[in-house]
């Protein structure tokens, strides 16, 4: 089967580019013919996604980038519109997940979930905005989580964030509408990245550290429905990149100001 082609001459900033779905979104949009700048805090992280490209790698540049410093998503973003000439697509991948009992949750680990994952999408979307005005079909794709609308136990800070930031998607879509630019976001539940494996090289994109004592009996309702093959309960990043690029691209055309749950059916 013939790949889709969606991002002929489209230009994509792409945060948390370094790893996970981050990166399997930067590798999915360039097999569609993008031109990306991928953005992340370890430059480790991103010389991998630059060998993974392989024969795309002419269409990829790379930033170092700290979504939760405004210094840095300034810099990093200018530096991204001015390698690509603008900008027509979004991807706020970047973020870390901390687990860890609610009594036991620090002020300081708390902010600093919120910095990250919500606060680091607000900075990078109202840098990117100006670039986006002049974009062609501008799209901006966000990335909540299952945990915005359903109980995942030990992960207060993590839902609190994801929740903020689907509500703040809702609020963007409505407010630039008139200027044609889109905001979705993506609902990632089981999902197999450097943030729930615990193979994330930076510190945005860190392992869960479920508590010695967690009850794993509270999970029975997030474990997906679909078969994975040899049994996995985590799917492949790929499945989230896909949705990414349908989001990301002129098909997606009449969808703003929602959520795609791509969980495997785990809260069906």
């Amino acid at each position: 089967m013939a790949t889709l082609q969606r991002y002929l001459d489209r230009r994509v900033l792409i945060t948390g580019g370094g790893s996970g779905i981050g990166q399997a979104s930067v590798l999915r949009i360039l097999d569609e013919g993008g031109r990306v700048v991928a953005a992340d805090i370890s430059e480790a992280g991103l010389a991998d996604t630059v060998a993974k490209a392989g024969k795309h790698a002419d269409r990829l540049s790379t930033v170092v980038m700290d979504v939760a410093s405004e210094p840095s998503v300034q810099q990093g973003v200018a530096a991204a519109v001015g390698v690509l000439g603008g900008l027509d697509t979004l991807v706020n991948v970047a973020g870390i997940l901390r687990s860890a009992h609610f009594l036991d949750t620090t002020l300081a680990e708390f902010e600093h979930v919120l910095r990250v994952n919500l606060i680091g999408t607000f900075l990078v979307t109202r840098e990117a905005l100006p670039a986006l005005r002049r974009g062609k079909d501008p799209a901006v794709v966000n990335f909540s989580s299952t945990s915005a609308a359903f109980g995942h136990p030990y992960m207060s800070a993590y839902a609190a964030s994801k929740g903020g930031v689907q509500a703040m998607t809702h609020a963007l879509a409505l407010e630039f509408a008139k200027e044609g630019i889109r905001f979705n976001s993506v609902q990632p539940g089981s999902i197999s990245s450097g943030m729930t494996d615990g193979s994330g090289e930076s510190k945005q994109s860190v392992g869960p550290g479920l508590p010695a004592d967690a009850d794993y009996s509270l999970f029975g309702k997030i474990t997906p429905v679909l078969p994975l093959p040899d049994g996995a309960i985590f799917a492949d990043p790929g499945a989230v990149a896909a949705v990414v690029a349908m989001l990301g691209s002129p098909d997606a055309f009449f969808i703003t100001g929602t959520e795609v749950r791509v969980d495997g059916g785990s809260h069906l």
